[in-house]
Formats: structure tokens, C-alpha cells, sequence
């Protein structure tokens, strides 16, 4: 019986996922890197499913496997096979398309009207002088974005970093949302030309329960002088305040709570 002892579920659920079954090496920076056979990856999901059907039951668990298959990929560096396996579309000149409800359950396309687009224009081209100074810039734009859709998506009220009772809400967001979305703002910006210093690439992810860290994916861009990398991740903040961006090795290195 689902939540007779939720304290104990979730002490249950807490003890999987910090000391789980996983020992599973990502690719995350190095698509040569070998798995570690110690259990199969879907041996690990059925497991961690079981835990969270515990945890609110087999619908919440279906969502959340979906999500934390998604972050555990490593795509190309384009960012049309992330677009294409969230089953979302990429932006126009017209639309950008905001996936929410977790795992991009839940689509909602916007249409920016020119008041936005100059907003956002203005925005980038504020920090248009150096790579670290756009930024910073695009942090701001994510703030924009974030505000200005929340109403409108159901958003103005997600909260940032892991809640497992909110898979499945509308205008609720995991890490995929907020990767897919930023990911889509800024190949928005991109078609525009209002990045000067930096290209749009892939979300990356990291992490699969092998080292106590869940799954976590995040929006990436690169410096178009150095190609040097950096995550752009406003997964654990709630909705419209300050992305972390940092350069992607350190974010890679990070847990999900830092």
C-alpha cells in the first residue's frame, strides 16, 4: 500500500539512489570512455523503478525513468538529436517551443512578439564586448525568458532543483525542461545573430546513481575563438533567477546540490 509509511518509502527510495546498484561510467567527456559491467543498465532501471513506484507508484515512476534515461545520454554536438528524442521541435524565427511537465511531457509554443525580440536583443547585445561578458548576458536572457513565459507555461512558480512530486505537473520543470529550454532560447538568439562570442550546442548530462549523484543534463555553449565550453544550468534555482554557468569540465565534476 503506496504511502502507509511514506518516511520509510522514502528512506528507502534515498538509500537506492545514493548507494544504488549502478557502476555505470558515462561518456560524458570522452564518448570513448568503457562502461563498468557491475549490472546491466536496464537491470538498474527496473530497480530504481521499483523504488519509485514505492516512493508515488508506477505512473510517477514511468515519467521519471523517462527523464533520467533522457539525462543519461550523451548526444552530438548538435543539438537536433536532443530535439528530435525529446520529442519536441526546434525554434523558428517564430516560435520557440517550451517543454514543461517533465521530461518535455508537455509542450507550449510561444511567439515573441517584436517587443521581445528587441528586449532580447537589447539584452545580448549589452554583453556583446567579450565571451565572459555575453556570459553573463545570456544568464540575464535566461532570467528574461523565464519571466517573461512563466505566466503564460505555468512556470512563475517552478521551483528549482529535485522534487519527485512534481513529475508530471504542468509548468513544473526537471532538468531536461530547463536544458531543452534554455537549449531553445538560445538557438533562438543563434538564428538572429545576437550571439556574438558563443555557439549553441548539445545539452550534456551527467551522472547515473554510480557515484550517489542523480542524473543531471544541462544547456551548453561554446566559445567560438577557443571552443571552450560551458554549461548553462538554471535547473536548481527556481523559476527566473540567475542560471550557474561555468566552464562544463567543473560542472561536470559538481553534484546536482552544488
Amino acid at each position: 500500500m503506496i504511502g502507509k509509511d511514506l518516511s520509510r518509502d522514502r528512506m528507502t527510495t534515498r538509500t537506492f539512489l545514493t548507494n544504488g546498484h549502478y557502476d555505470l561510467q558515462l561518456a560524458a567527456m570522452d564518448p570513448n570512455a568503457k562502461s563498468v559491467k557491475h549490472q546491466s543498465q536496464q537491470d538498474g532501471i527496473e530497480s530504481l523503478m521499483k523504488a519509485l513506484t514505492l516512493l508515488r507508484g508506477p505512473m510517477l515512476a514511468t515519467t521519471l525513468i523517462t527523464a533520467l534515461a533522457a539525462c543519461s545520454t550523451q548526444y552530438a554536438e548538435s543539438p537536433d538529436r536532443w530535439i528530435n528524442d525529446m520529442n519536441n521541435r526546434a525554434p523558428t524565427k517564430s516560435t520557440i517551443y517550451i517543454c514543461h511537465a517533465y521530461s518535455c511531457k508537455l509542450k507550449y509554443s510561444f511567439h515573441p512578439t517584436q517587443k521581445d525580440l528587441n528586449a532580447l536583443e537589447k539584452i545580448l547585445a549589452n554583453g556583446s564586448d567579450t565571451a565572459k561578458t555575453e556570459r553573463k548576458a545570456i544568464g540575464k536572457a535566461v532570467q528574461w525568458f523565464e519571466t517573461r513565459v512563466g505566466p503564460l507555461v505555468g512556470s512563475d512558480k517552478d521551483k528549482g532543483g529535485l522534487d519527485l512530486y512534481s513529475a508530471g505537473i504542468p509548468g513544473q520543470m526537471d532538468c531536461i525542461d530547463e536544458a531543452s529550454n534554455t537549449t531553445s532560447l538560445l538557438m533562438f538568439a543563434q538564428q538572429y545573430g545576437f550571439l556574438k562570442h558563443h555557439r549553441v550546442v548539445s545539452p550534456v548530462a551527467r551522472g547515473f546513481f554510480l557515484d550517489g549523484r542523480y542524473p543531471h543534463a544541462t544547456a551548453v555553449v561554446i566559445t567560438k575563438s577557443t571552443n571552450k565550453r560551458f554549461a548553462v544550468d538554471s535547473w536548481k534555482f527556481d523559476n527566473g533567477m540567475f542560471p550557474a554557468i561555468k566552464p562544463l569540465d567543473v560542472w561536470m565534476s559538481e553534484s546536482p546540490t552544488r
